[in-house]
């Protein structure tokens, strides 16, 4: 009798209802249309996870947990980042922008973008590409008067940065509130903007920019497969798609050093300088679940990007994926 009693409370648990047999008169389950889709939406619920770091948790709970991340860890981001690299993720994110080569006029969508990194990268290249070709137009025109080349230089830097602009998507405040108040610090007062956004579900419309760049964010996307069909979906046809995040090691005696210094060290630094150590630790584990190098290619090939490759640097600690959209 106990065990049919606990079979009945499992059944009501997953959204059975029970009506009384006419003939019998004991409870039976009532497989109404209503029940059974309580019962395959319950299941569903229950057959649906996810991990976050090592730990498995439901899908609809890990991007709360990530927010929560890097909520805690935002105000020591950067520093946190040049302590865990030793300050080589200036030169990744360098490397990212130098394989992006954008011209003057470009526009770019940076997720997962808070604190602004790849987003001044990008306009000081765009900067750097206009003085360039200011230089070389008032090489052009040595006869010129000075008056001439003043002017022509002036139109060749409207606003320093000319049409260009960085729009910098996250799903977390904090980091934009970082970034932000980054950005004034170092004066840059146009040609950026800030959007609050999910990777999954981008607020912007079809073919809108010519660069997608999310650094060291998609890891932490719940599905990455939506993340990187949305990416498709908001670039222009002949936008590029670049993804700069932490790879897999194919030297095993750099992957036993990166990974002792990986578990035993980082986690250590966060409790230090940011004072926070399950944040980082879940950083660090979120790396190893990761898809390696050719896992993530073929998911970017999946999405529909064309002319997919990727780079190792730093013997593969960190990779730069990047695709085209045709």
């Amino acid at each position: 009798m106990a065990s049919s009693a606990g079979f009945a409370r499992t059944l009501c648990r997953l959204g059975y209802r029970f009506s009384v047999c006419r003939q019998c008169q004991r409870q039976v389950p009532n497989l109404s249309k209503i029940s059974r889709f309580a019962v395959s939406a319950r299941l569903y619920s229950e057959q649906r996870s996810t991990h976050f770091g090592f730990e498995t948790v439901p899908e609809d709970e890990k991007t709360e947990k990530v927010y929560k991340v890097f909520q805690n860890v935002a105000q020591k981001y950067d520093v946190m980042n040049d302590a865990m690299s030793l300050g080589i993720h200036r030169l990744w994110k360098d490397t990212l922008l130098q394989l992006a080569s954008p011209t003057p006029g470009s526009l770019l969508l940076d997720v997962a973008g808070g604190t602004g990194d790849i987003s001044f990268r990008f306009l000081d290249y765009i900067r750097y590409r206009q003085d360039r070709e200011a230089r070389r137009d008032t090489l052009s025109r040595q006869s010129a008067s000075w008056q001439e080349i003043t002017e022509a230089y002036q139109r060749g830097q409207p606003g320093m940065q000319g049409g260009v602009q960085a729009v910098v998507c996250d799903i977390n405040k904090e980091m934009l509130k970082v970034g932000r108040q980054r950005a004034a610090d170092r004066g840059y007062g146009t040609g950026l903007s800030w959007v609050v956004g999910n990777a999954e579900e981008l607020p912007f419309d079809n073919d809108k920019f010519d660069f997608y760049t999310i650094a060291f964010g998609i890891r932490n996307v719940t599905h990455i497969n939506q993340a990187l069909q949305e990416a498709r979906r908001v670039l222009k046809p002949g936008g590029r798609f670049l993804c700069l995040e932490f790879s897999r090691v194919s030297n095993p005696l750099l992957s036993r050093v990166y990974d002792a210094y990986s578990f035993q060290l980082i986690p250590v630094l966060g409790e230090v300088i940011a004072g926070d150590w399950k944040s980082y630790q879940y950083l660090v584990e979120s790396i190893r679940r990761f898809p390696d190098q050719e896992e993530f290619k073929a998911m970017i090939e999946d999405a529909g990007f064309f002319k997919v490759q990727f780079h190792n640097l730093t013997g593969g600690v960190v990779a730069i994926h990047s695709g085209f959209k045709l």
